[in-house]
């Protein structure tokens, strides 16, 4: 049974239009979603992604910044996603525990299994059921966030790791491999440098399959 699909990805691969276009599908099918997103699925959470994404060149110590994002997790899967599940929704979240060790550990460095354990903690041993790794290379996604944010109507939401130089990125962008690598029947890595129908078509062929959809 699928009723928890998480997203991740580095910056600009486009998480947030696949998963607005998987939700429209599910509907078509029948299906009840719930859409939500780390940091910020909770009135706790938007405060505190206010902190980690919109701080601008005030600085936060790593320490600090990992165990916001675990607090803003501990909240989210007690607040909004066990509850869901638990009424037959399929949950779709913008980034869960992939996220905070490909950034956390893979970009800044912390020990590894420590994340795993402190993520176990904060989520309560949720897993997702189904991951996609939109997946493509640094530099064309960081040129989608800098078109992204060129408008000015938009809040450039997450200007801290936006600013953070190629080498971090590629750091993350590794770890979220590796990550994929070690959980093959979790993990579906797509090629997000492709059109957004391209990438939807890959994502679509997953769950359709995974939820047995009639073609």
């Amino acid at each position: 049974m699928v009723s928890f699909i998480t997203f991740e990805g580095g910056d600009g691969t486009g998480k947030s239009t696949q998963i607005r276009l998987l939700e429209r599908h599910l509907i078509a099918q029948g299906k009840t979603c719930l859409t939500t997103r780390e940091p910020g699925g909770t009135s706790l959470g938007q405060l505190l992604r206010q902190v980690l994404l919109e701080s601008g060149n005030r600085p936060i110590n790593s320490p600090t910044e990992l165990f916001l994002y675990l607090a803003d997790r501990a909240q989210h899967v007690y607040e909004v996603i066990t509850p869901a599940i638990s009424q037959g929704k399929i949950v779709l979240s913008d980034r869960h525990t992939d996220s905070t060790v490909a950034y956390q550990g893979y970009g800044r460095g912390f020990d590894l299994q420590l994340l795993l354990a402190l993520n176990k903690v904060a989520s309560e041993g949720l897993i997702p059921d189904i991951t996609f790794l939109l997946d493509c290379p640094v530099q064309l996604a960081l040129s989608r966030t800098v078109r992204r944010s060129s408008d000015a109507s938009k809040l450039k939401s997450n200007d801290r790791f936006e600013s953070e130089n190629l080498e971090f990125h590629e750091k993350v962008r590794q770890g979220f491999l590796a990550l994929a690598r070690a959980e093959p029947a979790r993990f579906y890595i797509i090629d997000a440098a492709r059109s957004e129908q391209q990438v939807f078509a890959a994502v679509r062929e997953v769950v359709d399959r995974r939820l047995d959809f009639s073609s």
